[in-house]
Parts: structure tokens; C-alpha cells; sequence
């Protein structure tokens, strides 16, 4: 069974408004020398599935900036590859008359021209706000031998105080895998829930049925109201994932996300796979230099960085300075921060070009990280 990739790279930026402002969800920076993008597009890539289109929204500069041709994933091809999909590709994509599509159905909608285009069997759905290895080739497999229409992949939760909060959907099912419901209002629910990854496996007859349906009846939510509209006339299944998973919800989740990283068991659950490497675009940047007054314990530091202070439990991307005297604990520099001397930073997310000026202390907490903002001067 042939699968082609649909990666919406938008959906979530409301969530995290501070690190998308310029820039996409699927192109914030994560663990060092990642995209978001990255997680999704190496899944498809590493399942053999060599034709992906990126439905963008706003602010993709960055994103096509990161992507390029497509050649760090191997998707630089004549057929297939990626195929960036930003609105308005023709005056009858937008389902409401030249406005920016606000939710994933509409999304779809505005790409209608691709999945009809498309002559794979499946079409595989994914946000770019989760982190995870996995091999999508399993999911594809259960999809054909069940014989289901649409395949979501869920986690098991704990509905907590916090995740009632966020906005994944909730799949009731029963022993079988056989969804019988899905729940928008997630403060209604308490104990373990089984919620929606936001990856999801769809046969592409189906999907352009469960489109044309959609818009046939005006309806907005995918599953809220297009998949249950359906329930009855098509299989509905889901796949169960046990591994190592992040949702990017809020700045909260993000700098918990980073930091788990520091975890032995999480950095090899994510990047040990020789088979499902994570690929990321190339750079040519110099190794990282540690002067005489350096000092650095379980951090990641990424290539480029010039170190002559102390760095404790952090991450660094590319061309970060720390200079002399400086102490940063428990904190995410972005791509070319600059710390000054003697300054001190503990639970703080720099976003790019920061530059905090020598003796300046800014303290942040795990539950609520600093953040400063790109090309700040602090």
C-alpha cells in the first residue's frame, strides 16, 4: 500500500504565540539543532514515503528557508518530493472566498487539488507540534489489514488538571480499536483517556469523499463534526503508541520538552535509531570552542558556540556565546544569543540574535520559563 504525506505546519500556532510570532510552528527551533518539521517529515521519510505536501498558513519564510529542495531528507526528486502547499494556490481553494482557512478541515479543504492529485493509496495526516520516532510503516500495515477508512494514532493520558486544557481531541473506542466517539471538551473527562496524536491514516478516496461531504453540508471541525458525520458508512480505527512522545501545547511544555533531552533514555528513544535517523537541514559551522574559564555539565551544546563561562543542564543552538563569568543554568539559548560576562540566567528561553548584556540576572521558573524575545537587547 503507497502512502503520500500531508504535514499541516500552522494548526497549533495560537498555542505558543511567543515562539511563532515570525516564524511557523513547524519551524521552531527544538533540541539544539532542530526543527519541528523535522520529527514528522524524517517519519514519513524513514516509513518510504517519498511524496510530502507542507499546507502553510502565514509566516513561512522560515519554513522555506529550513526545507530548501527537500535534499537533507532525500526529497529532492523529480517525482514526488515536497510540494509546499501555501494558500490560495488557485482562486477555488479557499473554502470561504479568499480568507486563510482556520481549522484543519478547511486546511484540507484549500489542498484539495493535491489529494485528488495524488495517486497513492493513503494519505498520512500530521500536526507539526509532536516529537516522536516512529515507524508510520506499522500504522500503514494495520490500516490495510483491518481494513479501516481512517487510522488515528493515539496515547494514553492521565487526564491531569493540565491536559484537560489542551485541545487534542479524545477517541473512545472500544476492545476492538473501533472508535465509537470522539470529545472536543476535554474538562469533561477525568482518569486515562486514550488522545488523538494528531497523526491519523486516511485512505484517499475516502479522505476526497469525507471532503466533498464537508463542504457539500458546511461543516468545520475534522473531528468534531466530518469524521462523526461519516460514523456508520466507513471503518474507524485507531493505533495505539507507547513510545516517547512531546506535544508542544504551550512555551511550558516546550521548555519541558527540551529539557527532557538531557535524558539519557529520551535522547536514545529519539536519535539512537540508526534505521529512523531524525534528519535535519545541513550546516557548515565550526566545531564549538571552550576557552580556560569554561565549565559545562549535562547540556547540549550545539556546533558553533563559543563557551568561556558556566553552562549547567542547558541547550545551546548554533553560534551561541557565553562569555566570561557568565552563569546559565537550566535554560534554551537559540541560534546566536549572546550572554555578557559575569551575567547569570536560570529558566530562560532566548529566542535568536538575544543579547543580554554583561551583569544582567534574569531568573525564570520550570513552570513558567523567561522568555525573551528575538533580537532583543536586555
Amino acid at each position: 500500500m503507497k502512502a503520500a504525506g500531508l504535514i499541516l505546519s500552522n494548526i497549533h500556532d495560537r498555542n505558543i504565540p511567543e515562539l511563532t510570532a515570525k516564524r511557523t510552528m513547524a519551524s521552531v527551533p527544538f533540541g539544539g539543532r532542530y526543527r519541528l518539521i523535522d520529527f514528522p517529515l524524517s517519519n514519513m521519510v524513514n516509513s518510504g514515503i517519498t511524496k510530502v505536501g507542507i499546507v502553510t498558513h502565514d509566516n513561512y519564510r522560515s519554513l522555506i528557508d529550513h526545507i530548501g529542495t527537500g535534499k537533507d531528507w532525500d526529497l529532492a526528486r523529480r517525482n514526488g518530493g515536497i510540494i509546499l502547499l501555501p494558500p490560495f494556490i488557485t482562486a477555488f481553494d479557499s473554502p470561504k472566498a479568499n480568507k486563510l482557512y482556520t481549522t484543519r478541515l478547511e486546511a484540507l479543504m484549500g489542498v484539495m487539488e493535491f489529494i485528488t492529485s495524488c495517486s497513492e493509496d493513503v494519505i498520512v495526516l500530521s500536526d507539526s507540534d509532536v516529537v516522536c520516532n516512529m515507524d508510520l510503516r506499522d500504522v500503514i500495515k494495520q490500516h490495510e489489514d483491518t481494513g479501516a477508512d481512517v487510522t488515528v494514532v493515539v496515547r494514553e493520558k492521565d487526564m491531569n488538571e493540565a491536559e484537560r486544557k489542551a485541545t487534542n481531541s479524545i477517541v473512545i473506542s472500544d476492545g476492538d480499536g473501533n472508535i465509537k466517539e470522539f470529545i472536543e471538551n476535554n474538562a469533561a473527562v477525568s482518569g486515562k483517556c486514550d488522545v488523538s496524536m494528531n497523526i491519523v491514516v486516511i485512505t484517499r478516496t475516502f479522505l476526497v469523499t469525507l471532503l466533498n461531504t464537508s463542504i457539500a453540508h458546511g461543516l468545520k471541525g475534522f473531528y468534531s463534526q466530518a469524521l462523526p458525520f461519516l460514523f456508520g458508512q466507513a471503518v474507524y480505527k485507531t493505533y495505539r503508541y507507547d513510545g516517547h512522545c512531546a506535544e508542544i501545547g504551550d512555551l511550558c511544555k516546550y521548555f519541558s520538552a527540551n529539557m527532557q533531552l538531557l535524558k539519557d533514555a529520551t535522547r536514545d528513544e529519539l536519535f539512537s535509531n540508526k534505521e529512523r535517523p531524525i534528519l535535519t537541514k545541513v550546516r557548515n559551522t565550526p566545531p564549538t570552542q571552550y576557552g580556560e574559564n569554561a565549565k559545562v555539565s549535562n547540556s547540549l551544546i550545539a556546533d558553533g558556540c563559543v563557551i568561556d563561562g558556566t553552562v549547567e543542564n542547558c541547550i545551546l543552538f548554533r553560534g551561541v556565546h557565553i562569555k566570561k563569568g557568565a552563569v546559565v543554568k537550566n535554560s534554551i539559548l537559540l541560534q546566536d544569543s549572546w550572554v555578557g560576562e559575569n551575567a547569570g540566567l536560570n529558566c530562560v528561553i532566548s529566542d535568536k540574535n538575544v543579547f543580554v548584556r554583561d551583569g544582567v540576572n534574569l531568573c525564570g521558573h520550570e513552570t513558567m520559563p523567561f522568555y525573551i524575545a528575538k533580537g532583543k537587547m536586555i
